[in-house]
């Protein structure tokens, strides 16, 4: 049975939507959890809303990161955060994962510092999933490197490649690099020698992927720097917001389209699921020595609930060991 770690505290919604979330993901998937901040507040939610905290351990701790702190300050005077507590338990083994809705740069501080990085591996990425026609694709980095190298672009593509494999279950995934044109002379320095990196390899690079492919499925890892990654993402996320408005604005224009509409209920609420980010719950830290998953900061139950999930799937999958057995290859 695997244990998950959980900031109690990280988040917009914390500790109300996390410990239901929490008590959701025990009774789904059986796995056992250990919440990390103030057990008095814990335990005083978790009564005053009738939730159970069966199957749940809990590591007291007082303080909570603030998002408007310095993140470096998570292994300084942050230490005794919620979220550096969570860390440390993981490092030290008391969790096969752990997840936060917390600070996204302290998070990588903390994890990249606290739990360790994969030997050989420069600077550790966000990994977002986003839904495309076919399934969905994975975008890194999404936001934790703005400034990059081609060495780290071409790490980026190698852990996307092995989760895919191995936690999403695609068997050769396509490898796309973002840039502004397919031909391969299109480009700055950065993509330029990149893409000869990601042509010498042997992952099954599909080229350069112009944006406006990208939503139509063209690879199944989309690698890029973190700054344009987080401008792919938060475009992502504003075009499913508009699309969803301007829908319901078309449906309640008529008496015909509103017939329409109720025609059509289902399969429009099953493509605002899939489009749902609280269905895919976060986004994994590649890169690190044990499975850190980042849950977005308005998480809801369900979300932190599918974050529980990725976060064992992620641990059982085997992809950290095979991330640091390449790596280790390539560093001898």
């Amino acid at each position: 049975m695997s244990k998950i770690i959980v900031d109690a505290f990280g988040g917009d919604n914390a500790p109300l939507s996390v410990i239901q979330g929490c008590t959701d993901a025990i009774k789904e998937y059986g796995v056992e959890i250990t919440l990390c901040g103030n057990e008095e507040i814990i335990k005083n939610v978790a009564k005053e809303n009738n939730i159970s905290l069966d199957g749940m351990s809990i590591i007291h701790t007082e303080e909570v990161f603030d998002m408007h702190t310095d993140p470096s300050e998570i292994i300084k005077s942050g230490k005794n955060t919620s979220m550096a507590v969570g860390l440390s338990a993981l490092a030290e083994g008391k969790g096969d994962g752990f997840v936060s809705a917390g600070s996204t740069g302290a998070l990588l501080v903390g994890a990249t510092f606290i739990v360790k990085r994969i030997k050989g591996i420069k600077r550790p990425a966000i990994a977002t999933a986003i839904p495309a026609p076919d399934g969905l694709f994975l975008l890194l980095d999404s936001g934790a490197n703005v400034e990059c190298r081609p060495e780290m672009l071409y790490s980026f593509a190698v852990m996307g490649s092995t989760y895919m494999q191995k936690v999403v279950g695609i068997e050769n995934p396509r490898i796309g690099l973002l840039n502004v044109g397919v031909e391969d002379t299109k480009g700055d320095a950065l993509r330029l020698e990149t893409y000869q990196l990601l042509k010498e390899s042997d992952m099954n690079f599909v080229g350069n992927i112009e944006a406006r492919e990208v939503p139509n499925g063209a690879c199944d890892v989309l690698v890029c720097d973190g700054f344009a990654g987080n401008v792919v993402l938060k475009l992502f996320e504003g075009l499913a917001k508009s699309f969803f408005k301007l829908l319901k604005r078309t449906f309640l224009s008529g008496l015909k389209n509103k017939i329409g509409a109720m025609l059509l209920k289902k399969d429009v609420y099953a493509i605002k699921k899939s489009l749902d980010a609280s269905e895919q719950g976060g986004a994994p830290l590649l890169g690190v020595t044990k499975p850190v998953i980042k849950a977005h900061g308005s998480s809801d139950a369900k979300a932190i609930k599918n974050a529980i999930r990725q976060a064992f799937t992620f641990a059982d999958s085997g992809a950290i060991d095979i991330m640091t057995e390449n790596f280790a290859k390539k560093e001898s």
